[in-house]
């Protein structure tokens, strides 16, 4: 048996194991994503999703997204993903342009971003989300605006929009450091970050958090549910699990990962959520979201947090950076390209 089988029947056997955790409760949604599950067959996706219906409740309304990747989505794939039941794609675009997808190392080219969409309306699955990344040196504005349109003229309903970010030890890091390549111009950044805006809300779209963006009906109900606090199940390496007062997370290690399963071995850190967490765990998502957070709620969570709240965005509502109606608190458009430090400064 090869390892991406191996893991397969590891990841349901962790399901089967795991059929308490969220308590009788009706799942909405299901995301088979991280790393690139889009290489995997129709017959395994589907013996994943068939494990999560025996041992939870779903939804006769279920969202159940895949996660792919452009090169991996021909259209026998396609076609196999929708009869194993899958409604909603996450695909890596990226970019349409071939220079951008070559600067970051895609495996995909533009053709192929191109006919993995045109594909997908074809054999109906019309639900999707794209990524797009800004601000790399390779991405000027005209460019990043053409993404955009492209975007926009196919009729996508979901677009998700990323600033090209440079983590510490990374080749990228590594290419910026000895001049190999240019570094990140966060002014180009911030300029491609109202592009977006402007060209998106221009074509209908509605933008419902930061990096999202949706025509009407099609937000993430998935990725809505992390925003909202509700309870998810995360099963597989480094998966992250919620319970409402407790967060776990399984091992980051494939071998260690099998090893456990294989033994009957749940292999997770737990954690219990204090007061503090939960409030800055809300403010930091709560105000990412077009929803904004609610000071009443705010108010539940401990005595004084709603003081504290109300004395550290003085600063930003005096500046209407972050708007208030009655007891409801959201950063001004204007102000989402500073949302990290505006949420950083409101923590506990």
């Amino acid at each position: 048996m090869g390892q991406k089988e191996k893991m397969v029947e590891a990841i349901i056997e962790e399901i089967q194991m795991r059929s308490e955790y969220l308590d009788g409760l009706i799942v909405e949604t299901i995301y088979i994503g991280g790393g690139t599950p889009s290489v995997l067959s129709s017959s395994e996706v589907r013996r994943i999703i068939n494990a999560c219906k025996e041992s939870n409740r779903l939804s006769g309304q279920i969202e159940l997204t895949l996660e792919a990747n452009p090169d991996d989505l021909t259209r026998d794939k396609l076609q196999s993903f929708y009869d194993a039941g899958i409604n909603r794609l996450s695909i890596g675009v990226q970019s349409f342009q071939e220079e951008d997808l070559t600067w970051m190392n895609r495996s995909h080219d533009s053709s192929q971003a191109r006919q993995c969409i045109e594909e997908s309306f074809k054999i109906g699955i019309d639900n999707f989300s794209i990524d797009l990344i800004f601000g790399s040196p390779t991405t000027s504005n005209d460019v990043w605006a053409s993404n955009l349109q492209i975007a926009a003229d196919y009729g996508v309903k979901h677009v998700s929009c990323y600033a090209l970010t440079v983590e510490e030890d990374t080749a990228l890091d590594h290419f910026i450091k000895n001049k190999k390549t240019k570094a990140i111009d966060d002014e180009t950044a911030q300029k491609q970050f109202q592009t977006t805006m402007e060209i998106l809300q221009s074509n209908g779209y509605i933008h419902y958090e930061i990096s999202n963006y949706c025509l009407p009906g099609y937000s993430s109900r998935h990725n809505a549910n992390y925003w909202n606090r509700v309870p998810y199940l995360g099963i597989g390496p480094s998966a992250h699990s919620y319970s409402g007062i407790e967060r776990s997370w399984n091992i980051a290690h494939n071998a260690k990962y099998l090893a456990d399963i294989g033994n009957s071995i749940l292999p997770i850190s737990k954690e219990l959520l204090s007061p503090k967490d939960l409030y800055n765990e809300y403010i930091m998502t709560g105000l990412r979201t077009a929803k904004g957070i609610d000071l009443e709620y705010i108010s539940s969570i401990e005595i004084g947090y709603k003081q504290h709240f109300l004395n550290e965005a003085k600063t930003y509502t005096d500046t209407h950076e972050i708007k208030r109606q009655d007891n409801i608190y959201t950063l001004s458009k204007d102000a989402w390209i500073i949302s990290d430090k505006i949420i950083s400064d409101l923590f506990i």
